[in-house]
């Protein structure tokens, strides 16, 4: 499975996700960036998301792709960066692991409806482990993210640094890719 294409087609995702990804993560980059978010949504026949509803996660995923192809997929690796930061996030927890566990706990909370995927974090040393993402989400989203996550609770001198080290990939038609994560 490609990414960009829903594993089960009754998937869907929170309303509230969708409107934090356009207003607070695409509006930081610039008023164009989340205008051209909105257009995609439309087409997809998302109008003036609601937080209290849910929508097709494939019209979701068709507006990312849109997006990426118009603006080049580096916007969605800062985007992914951005979304703890814009986004409602369980945090009650303070180390660079638990947060890493944590974005699968998010990602539940904000889709429903059938197999909708998963994050899964091992730590494999003191400032490493690996996250396994099954998801349709593209690759540069999931790498932003992760980062993100990683840097809000890493030391203020650690760097964070990913490297896809999986033997599959989305970007060839695998379900999966798996990164190492350093800190």
């Amino acid at each position: 499975m490609a990414s960009y294409e829903a594993f089960d087609p009754d998937v869907e995702i929170n309303g509230q996700t969708v409107l934090t990804i356009v207003k607070e993560g695409m509006g930081k980059f610039s008023a164009s960036y989340q205008e051209r978010a909105l257009r995609a949504l439309a087409e997809e026949g998302i109008t003036d998301p609601a937080p209290d509803e849910w929508y097709p996660q494939q019209a979701w995923l068709n507006a990312f792709e849109a997006i990426a192809d118009e603006l080049q997929p580096h916007v969605l690796d800062r985007l992914g960066e951005q979304i703890p930061e814009v986004a409602e996030w369980p945090n009650d927890f303070d180390t660079v692991p638990a947060g890493l566990q944590s974005i699968d706990e998010a990602y539940q909370r904000n889709h429903r409806g059938g197999a909708i995927g998963w994050y899964r974090f091992e730590q494999t040393d003191d400032q490493a482990g690996t996250m396994t993402c099954h998801n349709p989400y593209p690759c540069p989203f999931d790498r932003g993210l992760i980062r993100g996550v990683a840097k809000q609770y890493a030391s203020m001198d650690s760097f964070v640094f990913i490297e896809e080290t999986g033997s599959g990939c989305r970007r060839n038609g695998d379900d999966r890719c798996t990164y190492t994560v350093y800190w």
